[in-house]
C-alpha cells in the first residue's frame, strides 16, 4: 500500500513538475498585473458616485439633480475626450510639452507592463476624476451646456498636457519631479480650475449679506455627503496603491496603502480640532472635507514616504482644509462644497511635501528636506505646482470667458431661485416633497 502510495506521489509532482515547465512565469505575471490595474480602475471609477454624494450632499436639494447629473456626464465626457485626444497628448510620442501620436488609440502604446487597452481604462478614470473636482466648485449656478463643453475641454486637453509633463516623458519628469498617483497632476488641475471657474462664475445669489458677512446656504443633506467620503476613501484604495501598476512588489502596495489610510484619518480629526477651536462645533463637514484633505496630500508622497510623515502630511491638510475654507469666504469667493481648499491648496501642499518627507531610499531621487536632503527636490516640486497652477489657469480662464462670451455660463438670477433641476433638467430629485429655503 505504501508502495503503491509513493508511486501515485511521484506521479504527481512529477505531473506538477512538467507543467510548470510549460508556464510562462511571465504571462502570468502580466495577467496579474492587468487584472491588478483593471481592479484599482473600476475602484477609481466608483469614487464618481463618492463625488456625486459629496457634491449632492453639500448643496441645497433644489439642485440635486442638476449636481449628479453632471456628475454623471463628467465621465461620459472623460471617456470620450480621453479616447479621441487626451490619451494621445498625455501618452504619445512627442515632445517634452505633449504627446502628437495614437489619436483614438490608434497605434498607442501602452504607459506599463500591461496591455495598453487596461492602462488606458485606468488613466481615463483618473482622467474624470479631475473633471468632475470643478462641479462642485462651480455648483448651484452654472448652465448645463456650458459645463458640457468644458467637461470635454480639460478631459481632452487640459489634465492630459500637464499628464504628460508628469506621467508621459514630458520635461518636468526629466527634471525628478515626483507626483506618485497625482495631488499634481489630478487634484491640482481640478482645484485651479474650480477656482478660476467660481470667481468668474460669481457667488451664488443671497450668499453674502450687504455689509459683506457671508450667509451659510447650507448643504441639505450631510447623511449622503457622509456616504460619499466612505466612497471616495475606499476608491483612494484603488487610487494610490493602483498607481504600482503591478503587483510584484507587495510592499511597496501595501506601504502606500497604509499610509493612504492613516493620512485620512489624521485630515479628518485635525480638521474637526481645528473647526472646534475656531468655530467652537466639531463640525461634520469640516471633518468629513479633512479626510479628503489629507487623502489628497497623500497622493503625490504616499509611495516616498514613512507612515509617521503621512499622519503629519494628513494633519496639516486637514487644517489647511479649515482655513482655506474661512479665507475663500472672506474673499467673497464662493465654492459651495469646499473643491478648491481641498483639492486645490491640498494638491499644491502634497506636491510640496514630497520635498520634505520624501525617501531616496524608496525610490525618490534624493532625500526631502527633513530628511537632510536640502532644497534640492524641494526646488523641483515647487518648480512643477507654480507651473501646473500657471498653465491650468490660465487655460482655464481662456476657456471660461469664451464660453461666457459665446453660450453664458451662468443661469439667469430667476431661474438660480428656482433651482436648476426645474429649470434645466425639468426634473425634481425629492418628487412630492416641498422644498423650503
Amino acid at each position: 500500500m505504501k508502495r503503491t502510495l509513493s508511486a501515485a506521489g511521484l506521479l504527481l509532482c512529477g505531473s506538477i513538475a512538467l507543467f510548470a515547465q510549460t508556464l510562462d512565469i511571465a504571462v502570468i505575471q502580466r495577467g496579474l498585473d492587468t487584472v491588478w490595474v483593471l481592479v484599482a480602475a473600476f475602484l477609481v471609477f466608483f469614487m464618481q458616485a463618492g463625488f456625486g454624494m459629496v457634491e449632492a450632499g453639500f448643496i441645497r436639494a433644489k439642485n440635486t439633480t442638476n449636481i449628479l447629473t453632471k456628475n454623471f456626464l463628467d465621465f461620459c465626457m472623460a471617456s470620450l475626450g480621453f479616447f479621441m485626444f487626451g490619451y494621445a497628448i498625455m501618452f504619445g510620442q512627442g515632445n517634452s510639452f505633449a504627446g502628437a501620436t495614437g489619436w483614438f488609440l490608434q497605434g498607442a502604446e501602452s504607459g506599463a507592463g500591461v496591455p495598453m487597452f487596461a492602462f488606458w481604462l485606468f488613466q481615463a478614470a483618473f482622467c474624470g476624476a479631475a473633471a468632475t473636482i470643478v462641479a462642485g466648485g462651480m455648483a448651484e449656478r452654472m448652465k448645463f451646456p456650458a459645463y458640457l463643453i468644458y467637461s470635454f475641454l480639460i478631459s481632452a486637453v487640459i489634465y492630459p498636457v500637464v499628464g504628460h509633463w508628469v506621467w508621459g516623458g514630458g520635461w518636468l519628469s526629466s527634471l525628478n519631479f515626483a507626483d506618485f498617483a497625482g495631488s499634481a497632476v489630478v487634484h491640482t488641475t481640478g482645484g485651479v480650475a474650480a477656482l478660476v471657474g467660481t470667481i468668474i462664475l460669481k457667488p451664488r445669489v443671497g450668499k453674502y449679506r450687504a455689509d459683506g458677512s457671508p450667509n451659510v446656504l447650507g448643504g441639505h443633506n450631510i447623511p449622503l455627503a457622509a456616504l460619499g467620503v466612505f466612497i471616495l476613501w475606499f476608491g483612494w484604495f484603488g487610487f494610490n496603491p493602483g498607481s504600482t501598476l503591478a503587483v510584484g512588489n507587495g510592499d511597496l502596495i501595501a506601504l502606500v496603502a497604509a499610509n493612504t489610510n492613516i493620512a485620512a484619518a489624521s485630515g479628518g480629526i485635525a480638521a474637526m480640532i481645528t473647526v472646534w477651536i475656531i468655530l467652537g462645533k466639531p463640525d461634520l463637514s469640516m471633518a468629513l472635507n479633512g479626510a479628503l484633505a489629507g487623502l489628497v496630500a497623500v497622493t503625490a508622497p504616499c509611495a516616498f514616504i514613512d507612515p509617521w510623515a503621512a499622519i503629519a502630511i494628513g494633519a496639516v491638510g486637514g487644517v489647511l482644509v479649515v482655513c482655506g475654507v474661512l479665507v475663500l469666504d472672506k474673499l467673497h469667493i464662493d465654492d459651495p462644497v469646499g473643491a478648491f481648499p481641498v483639492h486645490g491648496i491640498n494638491g499644491i501642499w502634497g506636491t510640496l511635501s514630497v520635498g520634505l518627507f520624501g525617501k531616496a531610499s524608496l525610490g525618490l531621487a534624493s532625500d526631502g528636506l527633513f530628511l537632510g536632503g536640502g532644497f534640492s527636490q524641494l526646488g523641483i516640486q515647487a518648480l512643477g505646482i507654480a507651473s501646473v497652477i500657471l498653465f491650468v489657469g490660465t487655460a482655464m480662464g481662456l476657456i471660461f470667458k469664451t464660453i461666457d462670451l459665446t453660450i453664458g455660463l451662468r443661469v439667469s438670477r430667476e431661474e438660480e431661485q428656482r433651482g436648476l433641476d426645474i429649470g434645466e433638467h425639468g426634473l425634481e430629485s425629492y418628487a412630492g416633497f416641498q422644498i423650503v429655503e
